[in-house]
């Protein structure tokens, strides 16, 4: 693939002379009058120019975005960053949304993670589209204060999870849903949700113990954030913001938990309207310390695979009734759990969903003779 024939170049002004020496962009290939080589990168930053569910003909968002992310401090990480700029948008949304799908898919394919960043939600649809051809079953984590599954109207943005979840040929999984507020969201949508076994959980049930949500995220392939899910406060600029939500501090924490997922291969941040944001672009600042957070958290990946190696510890929970017994997985470099649930289907393309991320309240709950809810869901998938 020819990656130059779908981007447009960076803004001139962002060349990294008028950067600081020891800013981020410092250690990041740009697509300015040339376009980098991709060869042993590990993520690659694209920018998108559309909104609000059309089209527009202006970067300014990214832009902005950019422009903060690259004035941050540069770690010590051996981490190789590219960013190819911004797509060039399809003459119509489907369009845009298959060139995405064709840029991510052949970025992954080569193990580079993309960070889309910038246009409404439903271009997510691209990025899950990615995973398509792969052959394998994936799920996906979401967070937004809304369930966007409103088929009914003719926005994209407002119906794009609806347009996922009933795409064909279906390749999910598992689908999670982060810090959604409940007078947006249907009664009747939450209960085809727990019908389908997803996992939806409220900002107040996060807040209860936000670790909890680290299981959640560790499970997922794609990552999609709308921005509006965080406190109007924090982000103006969200399409969709509202006084309440997550606080920067929790979506950076997403972020951070996110990047340190070794099978998360895909991230987007969207619904950034730079024409609501503050006049320092407040907004725009919190995605970039969100971007900074998540390659933080890249840069602190474990490689946790294999789980038959002398990195886990393995733990047999005798159960009382069906199942016998439940096997647990504990990480000697991270401390972190896992739990194995029977794939009673046989099928290859369950199999990497048969082992499970879980918690150590997961663990304690087998330990008093009760089956995990999470074990519970997955189980059901499979049978």
């Amino acid at each position: 693939m020819d990656l130059k024939l779908f981007f447009n170049p960076i803004d001139e002004s962002l060349s990294d002379k008028s950067f600081k020496a020891d800013s981020l962009i410092q250690s990041v290939y740009l697509n300015e009058e040339k376009l980098p080589d991709i060869l042993n990168i590990d993520i690659a930053i694209i920018g998108i120019k559309e909104n609000n569910g059309y089209s527009t003909i202006t970067d300014t968002g990214v832009r902005f975005i950019r422009k903060k992310l690259y004035s941050l401090k540069r770690s010590n990480s051996s981490t190789e960053i590219v960013d190819l700029g911004n797509l060039r948008s399809g003459p119509s949304r489907e369009e845009t949304y298959k060139r995405l799908k064709a840029v991510c898919q052949y970025l992954m394919h080569k193990q580079i993670l993309p960070i889309i960043i910038g246009g409404s939600h439903d271009i997510d649809l691209g990025q899950f589209l990615a995973y398509e051809e792969d052959d394998k079953l994936i799920s996906i984590c979401n967070v937004d204060s809304h369930f966007d599954m409103d088929n009914q109207t003719e926005l994209p943005s407002e119906n794009h999870i609806h347009t996922m979840i009933n795409h064909n040929p279906n390749f999910l999984f598992n689908y999670s849903h982060l810090g959604y507020q409940s007078y947006f969201v249907s009664p009747t949508i939450s209960k085809i949700f727990k019908q389908l076994n997803f996992s939806t959980y409220r900002i107040g049930e996060m807040r209860e113990d936000f670790k909890k949500v680290e299981p959640v995220i560790r499970e997922s392939d794609m990552l999609s954030f709308d921005i509006s899910a965080i406190q109007k406060a924090y982000t103006p600029a969200g399409n969709k913001s509202d006084v309440f939500g997550l606080t920067g501090e929790e979506a950076c924490q997403i972020m951070w938990y996110a990047g340190l997922n070794d099978k998360l291969s895909s991230v987007g941040i969207y619904e950034y309207n730079p024409e609501k944001d503050t006049n320092d672009h407040q907004s725009a600042q919190v995605i970039a310390v969100m971007i900074w957070y998540f390659i933080e958290g890249f840069n602190n990946r474990k490689g946790e695979k294999g789980f038959q190696t002398n990195d886990y510890m393995k733990y047999v929970v005798t159960m009382d009734n069906e199942p016998d017994a439940i096997t647990f997985y504990k990480s000697r470099l991270s401390d972190k759990w896992w739990m194995e649930v029977p794939n009673l289907n046989n099928k290859s393309i369950y199999e990497r969903n048969t082992i499970v991320p879980c918690d150590h309240n997961d663990y304690n709950l087998a330990l008093n003779g009760e089956i995990p809810d999470r074990w519970i869901k997955v189980f059901s998938k499979h049978s």
